[in-house]
C-alpha cells in the first residue's frame, strides 16, 4: 500500500468508528490484564461471560489469590486452556503482590516478567490502559497487515515494527483496535467480505471476494 492509500485507509476506518475500544470488559488495569491473559485462543465473548462473575468476587490480585486454584478454575472453566491460564494467573497475582504492591506495572519490560504475559499482551496493556501507541499483533491483525499490503511480514514482530513505521502518527493510538475489528468482522480469514468493505479500494489484495449471487 502506498502512503496515500494508507492515509485514506485509516481516515475511512476512523470516520466509521472514531473511538474504537477493546471488546473485553474491564473496570481497572488489573481486570484488563486478567481478561487479556484469559483471551488467548478464546473469544472475547467467552472471556466476558466468565469475568462478569469472576470480577464480582476477585477484582484485585490478593482477592484472586484468596480464591486458590480450584476456586479460580470454577469461574473460568468455560474458557479454553483454563487449567494453564489459572496457574499463570495466580503466579502473576503473586508477583504483583510481592513485587509491585498489587499494582500492574506500566513498562513493557516489567509487564513481560509476569507469567503468561508476552509481547502481544504487554502491548495491549500499554495501549488500552496507558494510552501508548503500541501494536498488539494477533492473528487478525497479522492477516490484515499481510493481505492488504499494509505491512507484510513473516513474523508478528516484523509486522508490528512495519506497522509502527507505516501508519501515520495521528492514527497510531487507535490503529490496533481498527485493524483487529476489521479482521474480526470484515477481512475474515476464510472469506473476506470485500464487497461490503469500505476500505477495499485502498487495499492491495488481488483476489477480492465478489458480492454473492442472490
Amino acid at each position: 500500500m502506498t502512503p496515500a492509500a494508507i492515509e485514506s485507509f485509516f481516515a475511512t476506518l476512523k470516520a466509521a468508528n472514531p473511538q474504537p475500544q477493546t471488546e473485553l470488559e474491564f473496570s481497572s488495569v488489573f481486570e484488563l490484564l486478567v481478561a487479556v491473559l484469559l483471551s488467548a485462543q478464546a473469544t472475547d465473548v467467552s472471556v466476558n461471560k466468565a469475568t462478569r462473575r469472576l470480577f464480582l468476587v476477585a477484582n484485585t490480585p490478593q482477592k484472586m489469590l484468596d480464591l486458590g486454584l480450584e476456586g479460580l478454575e470454577s469461574f473460568i472453566k468455560t474458557i479454553g486452556l483454563y487449567h494453564a491460564k489459572a496457574r499463570h494467573l495466580l503466579l502473576t497475582c503473586q508477583l504483583l503482590v510481592d513485587e509491585y504492591n498489587g499494582v500492574v506495572p506500566r513498562t513493557r519490560e516489567a509487564l513481560q516478567t509476569l507469567p503468561g504475559v508476552g509481547r502481544k499482551t504487554a502491548n495491549v496493556i500499554l495501549n488500552v490502559a496507558f494510552g501508548e501507541p503500541t501494536m498488539a499483533v494477533d492473528t487478525h491483525l497479522f492477516r490484515v497487515a499481510n493481505r492488504t499490503g499494509l505491512a507484510p511480514g513473516k513474523t508478528p514482530l516484523e509486522v508490528e515494527q512495519k506497522l509502527l513505521k507505516r501508519i501515520p502518527p495521528a492514527y497510531l493510538i487507535d490503529a490496533h483496535h481498527w485493524l483487529i475489528l476489521h479482521g474480526r468482522y470484515m477481512c475474515q480469514a476464510r472469506k473476506p467480505l470485500c464487497w461490503q468493505c469500505a476500505v477495499s479500494t485502498f487495499c492491495d489484495f488481488k483476489d477480492k471476494t465478489p458480492a454473492p449471487f442472490k
